[in-house]
């Protein structure tokens, strides 16, 4: 309401950051002065300001929500969706290698979910350069939920999948987990770029997918 006392205000309108702050009580915006003052918004309204005054920003937004929202789609379509489950049941494969080679009965409950976990990463780290834990930190994930496998591209399941069945072959051959890592980044990086290269067929295939889906 405060906000309307200023627009019927008679005679030429003046209208500061702090002066706004104050009159209309705004919280998500700070204005100091001095030299190392400035006035600070959240980014919604930081966003919605430089839209306001520049159409060229506004249609900057517009354009990379548009682009989110696709590869968002594409994530969630079939073929996304088959690669990751496949993923899943193919990761049974490699816990029980682990349970089968690495797991003894002298290990503490801790020490063997400590082990599971270290292959887990063991994996994320040939295939993304990061553990989940960085990757948590990275994007400021607190909830344990998401994954890091959850965002990863289709390219990327296939490869994780083939990975999932090498490390555990690896495993059962005694090779060290320090050997295993570099094995399997080499192969993860072959293998990514091979993908890569054939980009066209892939995203031919991810269409018909798609188009199967909907009929």
């Amino acid at each position: 309401m405060e906000f309307h006392t200023v627009r019927n205000e008679s005679g030429r309108l003046v209208m500061t950051p702090t002066r706004w702050i104050e009159q209309t009580n705004a919280i998500g915006i700070t204005s100091k002065a001095g030299r190392y003052g400035g006035t600070y918004a959240h980014t919604d309204i930081a966003f919605e300001f430089a839209s306001w005054i520049s159409p060229e920003f506004k249609l900057y937004l517009i354009k990379d929500y548009q682009r989110l929202k696709k590869d968002e789609a594409q994530r969630q379509s079939i073929g996304w969706d088959v690669k990751r489950e496949l993923s899943k049941i193919n990761y049974k494969i490699h816990t029980d290698a682990v349970k089968e080679f690495l797991i003894s009965p002298e290990l503490t409950p801790q020490e063997m979910s400590y082990t599971y976990a270290s292959e887990a990463d063991l994996l994320n780290m040939a295939l993304f350069g990061k553990t989940a834990a960085q990757w948590r930190k990275e994007t400021n994930t607190k909830d344990m939920s998401p994954n890091i496998r959850d965002f990863a591209s289709a390219e990327e399941l296939v490869v994780l999948i083939n990975l999932e069945d090498t490390n555990a072959d690896l495993i059962r051959q005694g090779v060290s987990q320090i050997d295993r890592l570099k094995l399997l980044r080499e192969k993860a990086y072959r293998q990514l770029q091979s993908l890569r290269n054939n980009q066209k067929a892939i995203e031919k295939l991810k269409a018909h997918m798609i188009e199967q889906k909907r009929k």
